[in-house]
């Protein structure tokens, strides 16, 4: 059994920062990829970025130069630093871990419950 449970939402004003972390536990052989989504009213699900098993990471457009993923594998977490929130930030940040269990090839994703970010003056 794998659970994911995500911290380190709140209200900023804009241009403040925040720092979410999302922690695995459970039965884990090993870490693919750690990846963050957000969702807000009334939109689709979108990908914020992630990190491979190699520590590359991508990110979308619109947060390049502001986020960035990190992940300590030592503790199975992975953290969305976000700095010069804008308003158009403000939503439900969810992460998504892939998880092999076993020494074999198989993996599993697993989704946090979601931590909302809000931004605004």
């Amino acid at each position: 059994q794998v659970q994911l449970v995500e911290s380190g939402g709140g209200l900023v004003q804009p241009g403040g920062s925040l720092r979410l972390s999302c922690a695995a536990s459970g039965v884990i052989f090993s870490i693919n990829a750690m990846r963050w989504y957000r969702q807000a009213p009334g939109k689709e699900r979108e990908l914020v970025g992630y990190i491979d098993s190699m520590g590359s990471s991508d990110y979308l457009d619109s947060v390049k130069g502001r986020f960035t993923i990190s992940r300590d594998n030592t503790k199975n977490t992975t953290y969305l630093q976000m700095n010069s929130l804008k308003a158009d930030d403000t939503a439900v940040y969810l992460c998504n871990v892939e998880i092999r269990p076993s020494s074999d090839y198989r993996s599993w994703n697993y989704w946090g419950q979601g931590t909302q970010v809000t931004v605004s003056s």
